[in-house]
This record gives C-alpha cells, sequence and structure tokens, in this order.
C-alpha cells in the first residue's frame, strides 16, 4: 500500500509517521499493493483530526477520527476503516460469487444481500443551470436532483446538504 501523510498546523514526527503506518499496514493484505492511502492531519487548538482515504480498485473508503489525543485519533479512525473495508469486501466476495445481470428487470434479481432495487425512473434530462436545478429540486420536494449542465454538457447532480446547503457533483474529466 502506498502510503501518504500530510500535516496541516503540525509537523508530522517520524515516531507518529511511522505509527500510523504500522496501524494501516494491516489493511494491505485484505486491499492489496495496489491501494493508495492519504492520511491528513490538522489541529485545531485541543482537538486532532486524521482523514484517511483509501483508493481500491477505483473505489473511495474514508474514514475520519477526532480526539485530543493524537494516537488515539489514529486508533478510532483505523476502527472505523475496518468496518468499512470488511463491507467492501464483503460487497466485492458476493459480486463474484454471483453473476448478476447487468440490467435486471425486476427487483428480486437484484441481490441476496437483502437491499433490492424496489423503484426503477426513467426521465429525460433537460439542460438548465445548476440554479435551476435546484429549484426544480425544491419543486418536486427531493433531496438531490439529476440534470444535464447547460454550460458544461455534463450530467451533473445537485443535492441538500445536512447543514441546509446544496452541493453539486460533477463528473472528472
Amino acid at each position: 500500500m502506498k502510503l501518504n501523510i500530510k500535516g496541516r498546523n503540525i509537523e508530522v514526527t517520524e515516531a507518529l509517521r511511522q505509527y500510523i503506518e504500522k496501524r494501516l499496514s494491516k489493511f494491505s493484505k485484505f486491499l492489496g499493493e495496489l491501494s493508495d492511502a492519504i492520511v491528513t492531519i490538522s489541529t485545531e487548538k485541543f482537538t486532532h483530526k486524521i482523514d484517511v482515504l483509501l483508493k481500491v480498485n477505483g473505489h473511495l473508503i474514508q474514514a475520519e477520527g477526532k480526539t485530543e489525543d493524537l494516537y488515539s485519533a489514529v486508533d478510532q479512525v483505523v476502527e472505523k476503516l475496518e468496518k468499512q473495508i470488511l463491507k467492501y469486501k464483503e460487497k466485492v466476495q458476493n459480486k463474484n460469487k454471483k453473476d448478476f445481470n447487468k440490467y435486471a428487470t425486476s427487483p428480486e434479481e437484484i441481490s441476496e444481500t437483502g437491499k433490492k432495487i424496489v423503484k426503477f425512473k426513467k426521465f429525460d434530462l433537460r439542460p438548465m443551470t445548476p440554479d435551476e436545478a435546484v429549484d426544480q429540486m425544491e419543486l418536486l420536494d427531493k433531496d438531490f436532483f439529476i440534470f444535464l449542465n447547460s454550460f458544461t454538457g455534463d450530467i451533473n447532480v445537485v443535492y441538500r446538504r445536512r447543514d441546509g446547503n446544496y452541493g453539486l457533483i460533477e463528473p472528472a474529466k
């Protein structure tokens, strides 16, 4: 696993670097050598925050730990990552066990994990600005809205954030 450790408002000591490497190295046996880990350490007043972003076969796994002690924040984020990696591995194993149809036609064919797609919907994408898409989303009383961005010509998603503001998702080029 390739490891990139960065510090914001804090210097990353060699002891801390070794501790993070030791704690994250156990994920190498699950994820392989092709995965990357980006670790960002920041501090504000008396709180230490550690963000870890794992890039595995095109999938992103992210976790965050916040505590007053830097080393306990590392332990906290490792615990969260363990749970997320187990979920990821289960999904990969379930996908490999059964050959699913790429476009299933009924909800019963979708999954044996208990999660089913219960509604299928098609609609035309209209070109509009992100502001118009937010207005349309509000009119429909939904939490997200897919639209064709009239500026870029790409398919975008606007969504309502927990803080009441809005987010825009654009495809990477």
